[in-house]
């Protein structure tokens, strides 16, 4: 499905890059997403590369500026070590915008299409994971799903569609280049991860201790509980947080939320479980974090008693009642008074029945 406006493109590209960065048990990451369109608006690039360390943009290129630029105030040190890494990047950008372009022309032909607003897109990246083992993936879309994959263990391009079959056997036939590719995606793009992560270690290598509390309420309807662990501000993203009933991890009836950033650039996590209230003592919240020296293991609070609640609704709602007659009657008082008033004035009926009835119109 084509892109309809450069808000709506960078969103995607936020939203992929974010989901990329927690698949498999990758420590860093290192990944570029770049996205080409075939007849851009006005005010719509018509190609753009982002690039990511982990979550955290690092630097971008489109086809406006023309240029590679940072994107954190840790990537200028690039410059000292390297400075022509800046227009290094730029001449590969480029030539990439332009083989984008004909990219696009080319697949819609095969699908048939009419000319008009078409996306090809591409994303490609490496991974170093925490046991040391290393892992990377390439990939090209059209239209938002999936054109073509590299296959890096066989050093074979996989055509999911009909259409990406005649490219297929062309980048196939290409003499070495599949073995370049994976030399990339192993050796060269790890090596870059490493140097980013050194310049930015200030940030992506921190650890912030999560905060975690647990919450509790009675389902009135059928007298189980429901327990939240909410576990907040943690860096870095990966975290097994998980309910635990007897010092095992139990799934049943619970629910979790997806790992989401906050503000500072830490994140949240929730997670939910609904029990029976004769099982309390037998469940934890079990959270697991590279910031934390040992699991933590939080109990369960009983929850606030539902006739107490209810009473206190009922007491409330009792308060507010009398509270409203008063006032009412205070106001009854006041119109009586206010009406005395009026008829002891001197004036013409006219006059009266002007005043008095555009006072009560306006109420």
């Amino acid at each position: 499905m084509a892109l309809r406006s450069a808000p709506f493109l960078l969103l995607v590209l936020v939203a992929v890059a974010l989901r990329e960065s927690c698949f498999g048990a990758s420590s860093h990451s290192l990944k570029f997403f770049s996205t080409g369109i075939s007849e851009p608006s006005q005010g719509l690039h018509h190609f753009v590369i982002v690039g990511y360390v982990d979550d955290q943009l690092f630097g971008s290129y489109d086809s406006h500026s023309q240029r590679m630029k940072p994107r954190v105030s840790w990537m200028e040190k690039v410059r000292k070590e390297a400075p022509e890494y800046w227009d290094s990047y730029t001449g590969i950008f480029r030539s990439q915008e332009k083989q984008f372009i004909i990219s696009i022309e080319t697949v819609r032909i095969r699908y048939n299409q009419s000319e008009g607003l078409h996306t090809w897109q591409n994303t490609y990246g490496c991974e170093l994971r925490r046991d040391g083992s290393k892992g990377g993936f390439e990939q090209y879309g059209y239209e938002g799903r999936t054109f073509i994959t590299f296959d890096k263990e066989t050093l074979t391009w996989v055509a999911p569609v009909p259409q990406a079959q005649i490219t297929q056997r062309k980048w196939d036939a290409i003499p070495g280049w599949n073995q370049r590719n994976k030399d990339y995606l192993e050796e060269i793009c790890i090596e870059c991860l490493k140097k980013y992560l050194s310049y930015g270690k200030e940030t992506l290598l921190r650890r912030e201790t999560p905060k975690v509390t647990v919450s509790s309420r009675m389902e009135v309807e059928d007298g189980m509980e429901t327990h939240v662990c909410r576990v907040h501000g943690f860096y870095p993203r990966e975290i097994d947080a998980s309910w635990t009933r007897d010092g095992e991890v139990w799934e049943e009836d619970t629910l979790h939320e997806s790992v989401a950033p906050n503000a500072d650039g830490t994140y949240h996590y929730w997670i939910s479980v609904k029990i029976d209230p004769k099982e309390r003592d037998r469940y934890r919240c079990h959270v697991e974090h590279d910031s934390l020296q040992e699991p933590l293991d939080l109990e369960l609070k009983e929850p606030t008693d539902s006739k107490s609640n209810l009473g206190l609704i009922i007491g409330c709602v009792v308060a507010a009642l009398v509270l409203v007659g008063v006032i009412a009657g205070i106001l009854l008082v006041f119109l009586k008074r206010r009406q005395d008033g009026y008829k002891a004035m001197p004036t013409s009926d006219k006059g009266s029945n002007s005043s008095g009835q555009g006072s009560i119109q306006t109420v």
